[in-house]
């Protein structure tokens, strides 16, 4: 097996960045997710509700994070003041930082609403769900964890299912494996190292309406699908809809396009239940 594709997201819900290489830190690949675009109340926007964010770019830069829309670009410096709280789901995140004023009018007149833009330093932290992974595991500004894993046969195996193929991309994953396996094979996956890298898988990825999305315009190519596909063939005994699965990382390091991918650990399916995925004696 080989490592396919390596994508980060700067902005939670805006596109991604492709690499050839990438290095591996606790919170995940540098520079995923640790910026996120807020509403006034503090609840971090995702694509979800807002599918026009499919319109707005974020590169990574030396500085901080430079986001492009309809040919006009902002590059946000990382912000050194003070500290305020966000609202991912449920989780209260402190210790994040307002970008300021100026990323707030460009953001808010792309989006055609008041938001604001955050960035999460190096010095927070948002411990992940303990049912799934032990202490001491954290991640940025994802929705609960700092890697999510795809796999191309799965892919292929939906996609012989749909009238209309989907692509990889509607899944935002951040690694996506290729090789001779079978459909699926990542749900018995626990341990692999992917180069100098070991990651845990710790829960199966249930999906939402975002994949029913064209990743790039943020349109509804169908109200049902691919969903409605996969809780016909990929479905979770908790009645969840899953692709892909969430990982940790147990090892930091550093990975490149093409790496071997050794899985070190296997078990039972963990849709037959999700913490199988995880580890439980802590």
């Amino acid at each position: 097996m080989k490592l396919a594709r390596i994508t980060t997201y700067p902005v939670k819900s805006l596109t991604g960045t492709d690499h050839a290489a990438v290095k591996v830190q606790g919170f995940g690949i540098a520079g995923d997710r640790r910026w996120a675009v807020v509403y006034p109340n503090g609840k971090v926007a995702t694509r979800r509700e807002l599918p026009q964010m499919a319109h707005l770019n974020a590169v990574d830069t030396e500085t901080g994070v430079s986001i492009s829309f309809e040919g006009s670009r902002l590059d946000v410096p990382y912000p050194s003041g003070a500290a305020v709280s966000v609202r991912v789901f449920s989780t209260e995140v402190d210790a994040v930082e307002d970008a300021g004023n100026y990323a707030s009018h460009f953001l808010s007149s792309a989006l055609e609403r008041e938001v604001r833009l955050v960035y999460f330093p190096d010095h927070a932290r948002r411990p992940v769900d303990r049912i799934y992974a032990p202490d001491g595991h954290y991640t940025a500004l994802s929705d609960g964890f700092p890697l999510l894993l795809t796999t191309q046969a799965s892919l292929a195996e939906l996609n012989a299912e749909l009238a209309s193929p989907v692509e990889m991309r509607r899944f935002r994953p951040n690694v996506v494996i290729a090789g001779d396996i079978e459909p699926w094979s990542e749900d018995t996956w626990r341990v692999l190292r992917i180069g100098s890298t070991v990651l845990r898988i710790v829960k199966p990825c249930d999906r939402c309406v975002m994949t029913t999305q064209d990743p790039q315009t943020g349109e509804q190519t169908h109200p049902h699908e691919p969903l409605a596909t996969l809780r016909r063939i990929h479905r979770s005994v908790s009645g969840k809809i899953i692709f892909g699965q969430n990982m940790v990382v147990e090892e930091e390091g550093n990975m490149v396009l093409g790496d071997e991918v050794e899985v070190l650990e296997t078990g039972p399916s963990n849709l037959l239940d999700p913490k199988r995925g995880g580890m439980q004696s802590f």
